[in-house]
């Protein structure tokens, strides 16, 4: 009897443990790009509990998820060019936008992007750019106006660069005249050259927390993420974003479904919910990125809704370009980083 009473115990419990393994989502996203009490939030809601794991580029994304073939995670944040290179590559899981409610609440300028017609595979989360942080409390800023101002010799040691080839490359390349997203293996050359002789300048790689350099006085200037910058101004207000002259480097980050996902209605319920009005403002006004919920950028608080680091002119984005798929041309990119970060 009491082996029996064991055994049904056991039997009744089974189902239990099932529904707690399916009250999870697993979501890999860029480092301090999620308030965390966005997902407490969610968690309370919902009952649905978020393992939360970061990364620092789209390579390291790309990579991992690549290995565990679009599994192991339910929900990843890759930008523009990533997402058409993993939607190519049958690494996406397809989206139904039956199950977001409040999907309509995307600015449809952000929409139906070359890089994912339809948005098939991907919602947007936020975007933002890649330009220049100074601290004016020791450097002149009208020293450092253009990307091409980084190489200048006085801020030897002093530079910053994000831990990111296909961004940095897009700066060297802009100071050339080419195209950002260049594919020709010369102009992949030259700028690797032109690295080269900013090297002395630069003294640290940073995309973990681009930020902290800046407000440890380790760099004074170099590139860095707007959102970055936003938080880096609001405890040293000498520190400044620059929209470079060459063009600042545009991005789109998008919530994607890897293939092999777990839990995907878990991973839907986690998209409709930052894409509710509230949430996507919060966290818009906590991390400094634009949001591209137009409900929620209704209700901003008008010091970030008018802060040109966090929301740019049209004056800003001139000369701006977005980063695309350069298909195979990103090995002549890696092979030239390597050598970059080696010192050869």
């Amino acid at each position: 009897m009491k082996r029996l009473l064991m055994l049904l115990v056991l039997v009744l419990a089974l189902p239990l443990s099932a529904m707690a393994a399916d009250k999870v989502v697993y979501f890999y996203n860029w480092s301090e790009y999620l308030p965390e009490k966005v997902l407490e939030q969610f968690t309370e809601e919902t009952g649905i509990k978020v393992i939360y794991t970061t990364y620092d580029s789209n390579e390291a994304m790309y990579a991992k998820l690549k290995l565990l073939d679009g599994g192991g995670y339910d929900l990843a944040v890759p930008s523009t060019y990533y997402v058409n290179k993993m939607r190519n590559e049958g690494l996406l899981h397809k989206i139904d936008h039956s199950k977001l409610s409040n999907y309509t609440n995307l600015d449809p300028k952000l929409l139906n992007r070359p890089f994912d017609p339809d948005n098939g595979y991907s919602v947007p989360y936020l975007w933002g750019s890649t330009g220049i942080a100074v601290n004016t409390a020791e450097i002149d800023p009208n020293k450092v106006t253009a990307w091409a101002d980084l190489w200048n010799p006085e801020f030897k040691g002093q530079v910053l660069l994000t831990n990111d080839v296909r961004e940095v490359f897009h700066m060297a390349l802009r100071t050339l005249g080419y195209p950002g997203n260049a594919t020709d293996p010369e102009q992949i050359r030259q700028a690797y050259e032109k690295l080269v002789t900013l090297m002395p300048n630069v003294r640290v790689f940073n995309s973990d927390s681009p930020k902290l350099p800046y407000l440890g006085g380790e760099v004074n200037t170099g590139m860095i993420w707007n959102g970055e910058a936003y938080a880096a101004e609001q405890e040293n207000p000498a520190i400044k974003y620059v929209y470079p002259k060459e063009g600042v480097i545009l991005w789109l980050d998008s919530l994607v479904i890897p293939k092999n996902a777990k839990n995907v209605d878990n991973a839907m319920a986690l998209i409709n919910f930052l894409l509710r009005p509230e949430i996507g403002q919060f966290i818009s006004e906590e991390i400094g990125y634009a949001s591209p919920n137009l409900a929620s950028v209704k209700r901003l608080d008008e010091a970030v809704r008018n802060n040109r680091t966090v929301y740019p002119t049209a004056e800003d984005l001139v000369n701006a370009e977005f980063q695309v798929d350069i298909g195979d041309a990103i090995t002549v990119y890696e092979k030239y980083w390597e050598k970059l970060k080696a010192g050869r």
